[in-house]
């Protein structure tokens, strides 16, 4: 079953809570906290394998999760790092997110974390210093990242035949290369992309994709063509197989527009793709009433038409050296925007919460309201039924400027302070 297309859900590993733990040694009287933190969460990473060919596996696996951190443990030990979750997609497939493009994995063994691992917990050892020696609290481990990723697969190939159903592009990969497509009379006998590898000699090779029958109105998504124009994206140079025998009773001339039309209508660059005619079915002599007309006609529009028989073989040779030396061209053309080409897409890494410094205050009622996306992070990771972890939000709202913009903001002794779900009244 060929699948390009799914959507899966990433739940990275949650960070491990810090513990709060005190050195109990029969000659230490006062050995003081020796809580260790916890343990990083794993990361979900998408790997690039050049192994797979669909996205078919995700039809039975839609949701992943890595490990979680493990919590701390006393004589400030700490917590184990939780095992990276990694998920192997083929080479070309492309990531989105809420329909954005966030990555594309075009390099066999190119990785990308989709979802990072929630950090662990600090213990109380780490909140010991001068003014609190002691302190009986520690913090929980973070939540790790949840995404729900779109995935595209876009086949990675140099050359991509495309044309009308019946014309022949099945003949002609099966002519090229080692490829065996099913091959028959009626339309649509393709109904998902054929990949064959075509090699000329010892130095020269490309990979030429069978695009599965486009008709009139695919990019719409009539026919089967709208489910395949994708790949078409991938294809540095095109091969427009024609019939030039028209045996289905349409006009080889009037089909390459038509095809044209519905390439430049989906994407209008794929109508500045190198493109080269393949005028097949010479061998049969139905050709003759159209071949000459065909030709003198894609002529003058500036392509380069080359008359075949992928039954027989006669012209392939040709056209298939052609294609090649197009290729070469391209290939030097883009080595000096390599680099470029390969940043095209920023790797997908969601943004941490921001600083606590980043507040804003508001009034609802006679509540004071504290904002910021900071808060609702790191209070939830706080255990707010203990007196000692009340004590240290206090003085961190002090330290980072709440307290001083509250003031500023004409609170009252008594009045009632909302930050994130926690309520308390303002004691000067």
């Amino acid at each position: 079953m060929f699948v390009d297309q799914a959507v899966i859900r990433a739940k990275a590993g949650d960070g491990g809570d810090g513990v709060v733990s005190f050195r109990r040694e029969k000659f230490v009287p006062a050995g003081g906290p020796d809580g260790g933190n916890g343990g990083r969460g794993g990361d979900v990473v998408l790997l690039a394998d050049e192994g797979l060919r669909t996205l078919v596996e995700f039809r039975y696996q839609s949701h992943f999760k890595a490990e979680n951190g493990a919590r701390g443990g006393g004589s400030r030990k700490q917590g184990k790092t939780g095992a990276d979750r990694i998920i192997k997609v083929p080479v070309g497939t492309v990531i989105k997110v809420d329909g954005e493009v966030v990555g594309d994995l075009t390099r066999h063994g190119q990785t990308m974390v989709v979802a990072r691992g929630g950090r662990g917990g600090q213990g109380n050892a780490s909140f010991a210093g001068p003014t609190r020696q002691a302190p009986a609290f520690a913090q929980k481990g973070e939540a790790g990242e949840e995404s729900v990723l779109e995935l595209e697969l876009k086949l990675l190939a140099d050359v991509g035949l495309i044309g009308y159903p019946n014309v022949g592009k099945s003949s002609l990969i099966a002519r090229i290369s080692a490829a065996r497509p099913k091959i028959a009379s009626y339309p649509f006998t393709t109904i998902t992309p054929n990949l064959g590898v075509v090699v000329l000699d010892d130095h020269t090779s490309f990979v030429v994709a069978d695009i599965p029958g486009l008709i009139e109105g695919a990019h719409r998504g009539v026919g089967l063509g709208h489910s395949f124009l994708r790949h078409v994206e991938r294809t540095r140079v095109l091969i427009h197989v024609l019939d030039a025998a028209a045996l289905e009773g349409r006009d080889p001339i009037a089909d390459f527009h038509k095809i044209n039309e519905e390439l430049r209508l989906y994407d209008p660059k794929l109508a500045d793709r190198p493109q080269l005619v393949a005028a097949n079915k010479i061998d049969l002599p139905q050709s003759e009433d159209y071949l000459s007309r065909t030709i003198q006609s894609l002529t003058e529009l500036g392509y380069e038409v080359y008359p075949i028989s992928a039954a027989t073989g006669k012209g392939v040779d040709r056209l298939i050296g052609r294609a090649a030396a197009v290729l070469d061209e391209i290939t030097r053309l883009e080595k000096d925007s390599a680099a470029e080409e390969e940043n095209q897409y920023v790797i997908y890494r969601p943004s941490r919460p921001s600083s606590l410094r980043d507040f804003s205050i508001s009034k609802e009622g006679d509540v004071f309201v504290v904002e910021g996306e900071g808060f609702e992070g790191w209070l939830a990771r706080l255990d707010l039924n203990n007196y000692e972890t009340l004590m240290y939000i206090q003085r961190t709202l002090q330290r980072v400027g709440v307290s001083d913009a509250l003031r500023e903001a004409g609170v009252q002794d008594g009045d009632t302070v909302k930050v994130g779900d926690l309520e308390f009244e303002f004691v000067e």
